[in-house]
């Protein structure tokens, strides 16, 4: 992998981690076009996504600020809550994550990855849709009830090709949580699992293996700079309810990555 695949594959990255179009869909298919290795896979894919779990961080500051400071409270605290929330809703994808990331591995290298992550963009659009056009109550707090289905929800977007922040945010929607509130949570939630699967890359030795630091680099600063604008861009989008185009784009690309895989 070269400086300027690294780049591109940084975007692609930084700017589908929070739209919900699915990262790891879209990182296939480019990776399919630029011709990149899949032994560089696992190593460079987690690099790219602790670039965006910074970015995240930097757009969500004063968030994550209060957050911290309540943790440490004495007396049992909105934040405290909503920090229970957020762990309650990591177990779900750890449990997937220990029982079968390498089946997960292991299918980014089958033949007909292509055409499997087109059906599971053709979910997310669904999805996507289907939240666009229901109308639940609007509920003032995510429940601990709803923070374990969104985790579910979550855990399911392991797939290549579902869309992360689309199932997540499609399933708070659905159960009647406001639209900004839905949005935060989704991008908070994920920022522990992903770092904790750098920690076991880093620990494990493969964070580097397979390619050069360089490129590395490159690509981890493309994916911070435009995962940073991403976050922004797409907490406004939830607030203003406009998920039915990402439905639309979600489907001509899973049409395209279908019919690429058969021609």
């Amino acid at each position: 992998m070269d400086t300027l695949q690294a780049i591109l594959l940084g975007i692609v990255q930084g700017l589908t981690e929070f739209l919900p179009v699915s990262s790891s869909g879209h990182l296939q298919i480019a990776k399919e076009l630029l011709g990149v290795e899949l032994e560089e896979n696992l190593a460079f894919d987690v690099t790219l996504h602790a670039a965006t779990v910074l970015s995240t961080i930097v757009v969500l500051w004063s968030e994550v600020r209060r957050l911290v400071r309540g943790l440490f409270s004495r007396r049992f605290t909105p934040e405290q809550s909503y920090v229970l929330k957020l762990a309650l809703s990591m177990v779900p994808i750890g449990i997937v994550g220990f029982a079968f990331k390498e089946r997960i591995d292991a299918l980014l290298g089958a033949p007909w990855i292509l055409a499997f992550v087109g059906a599971m963009l053709l979910l997310t659009a669904a999805l996507l849709a289907f939240a666009y056009y229901a109308k639940p109550r609007q509920k003032e707090d995510i429940s601990y009830r709803d923070a374990l289905l969104i985790g579910v929800a979550q855990a399911c977007a392991a797939l290549p090709g579902l869309s992360r922040s689309g199932s997540t945010i499609a399933a708070g929607l659905l159960l009647g949580n406001r639209k900004e509130a839905v949005a935060r949570f989704s991008f908070l939630m994920v920022l522990a699992p992903i770092l904790g699967e750098m920690f076991l890359e880093v620990v494990s030795g493969k964070l580097t293996a397979g390619i050069a630091a360089g490129p590395m680099l490159a690509g981890f600063a493309a994916a911070f700079v435009t995962g940073y604008l991403a976050c922004r861009f797409m907490i406004g989008i939830v607030k203003r309810g406009r998920l039915i185009w990402f439905a639309l784009y979600c489907t001509i690309a899973g049409a395209v990555a279908i019919i690429s895989y058969w021609i």
